[in-house]
């Protein structure tokens, strides 16, 4: 359609490989047909050794494998998680220098709390689209402040409930965005949208390796910054596919998975940081899995291979279209785009599933080898 611009986006990106070439092979010809791909960056991108975590540090990943980033068609990294101050105001500096230097846009870290505001502007046609990147999960240190570096955030409050006569045992949990924080996050999402922008927000959010389920936050947040006129909500954080909602004609993806994820910092070597040890041995009781040993640079859940690439398509009367793009993540961590009738209705399938399974109505039906997104209104 002419007029049309065409939007992907992605799930995490870990990269500690000096060389991630092979790790977009097969998805970069898919991407190639978007007018502007959008990705999360999960690690700082520095040779700095400094270590400013007090949670489970990662490893700070090779500038060289934005190399193939870049490569692959990105045009936008996201910044802003739990992750983005492991290394420091260094790590972050040297994380968007190298991403400039190879053309790239960031958003959601910086210096300050102001620069991690800061969206991401690109311009396709007759649409300008700006992209802002939130952190919902803390921890604290990675937020930044007035003068301080980290990245934009906002605050999440937990409150846990007995359970009847039970004491100590599993509780009610309910959380929700502390409102200060939420009411400044929308006050930035409607002031693009008021400039006539294609308002697109990133949220690092939602409940790690847990198959289905989807915060009460999370609903919270992403339909605030549909409130306040962004086009769509794409999220990152849970290293696990999740459901897909429509609001007000908008798409919300509440969790994207993971897309390109190689890493040594989870599994638990013995020469690694205890703080990394005891998250490999604590991974079993929470979670109750073991990453696959026959793929060692990827300790996470074994459904996470189930993922998708998003596509949104913005009209040229602000219309706004959804679909998906079904992915396998390979048995050398290769983010594989699947025809529907070679593995695609699998993925296709699993999405529905988690979908209906989270308490969501939205109807997704096959055009060609893509599910397209009914976006009319469904409750959840």
């Amino acid at each position: 359609m002419t007029g049309t611009t065409t939007l992907m986006a992605t799930g995490d990106l870990v990269l500690e490989r000096a060389d991630t070439t092979s790790l977009f092979a097969a998805a970069a010809p898919v991407l190639a047909g978007a007018d502007l791909v959008i990705g999360q960056l999960e690690v700082p991108h520095t040779e700095s050794t400094a270590t400013m975590s007090s949670d489970v540090p990662a490893l700070p990943a090779p500038p060289s494998a934005l190399d193939a980033v870049a490569a692959a068609g990105f045009h936008v990294l996201t910044l802003a998680g739990n992750h983005v101050y492991d290394s420091g105001e260094q790590g972050i500096e040297d994380t968007r220098q190298h991403c400039r230097d190879r053309g790239l846009a960031t958003t959601g870290a910086g210096r300050n709390l102001e620069e991690a505001w800061e969206p991401a502007v690109a311009e396709h046609g007759d649409h300008r689209i700006v992209v802002l990147s939130v952190n919902c999960v803390g921890p604290r240190e990675s937020w930044a402040g007035s003068a301080k570096a980290g990245c934009a955030w906002i605050e999440v409050v937990t409150h846990y409930e007995p359970r009847g006569a039970n004491p100590g045992g599993p509780p009610r949990t309910y959380t929700f965005a502390e409102p200060r924080s939420l009411a400044a996050f929308t006050e930035r999402v409607a002031g693009q949208a008021r400039e006539g922008t294609a308002v697109v927000v990133s949220l690092h959010q939602g409940l790690v390796h847990q198959p289905v389920e989807i915060a009460a936050y999370q609903y919270e947040i992403a339909h605030a910054a549909i409130d306040a006129g962004a086009v769509a909500v794409i999220a990152h954080h849970a290293h696990i596919l999740k459901g897909i909602e429509a609001y007000r004609g908008r798409p919300i993806f509440h969790g994207l998975g993971n897309f390109a994820t190689v890493t040594k910092a989870l599994g638990g070597a013995p020469d690694d940081s205890p703080e990394r040890r005891a998250w490999a041995r604590e991974r079993i009781r929470l979670f109750g899995f073991q990453p696959d040993p026959a793929m060692p640079e990827y300790p996470f859940h074994p459904e996470s291979r189930n993922t998708v690439i998003a596509v949104i398509a913005l009209g040229p009367e602000g219309t706004v279209d959804a679909e998906v793009i079904p992915c396998w993540i390979d048995d050398d961590a290769r983010p594989v785009p699947l025809p529907r009738g070679e593995g695609g209705e699998v993925v296709g399938d699993y999405l529905k599933t988690i979908t209906r399974d989270a308490g969501l109505d939205t109807v997704l039906d096959w055009t060609g080898d893509r599910l397209t997104i009914h976006l009319e209104e469904t409750p959840r």
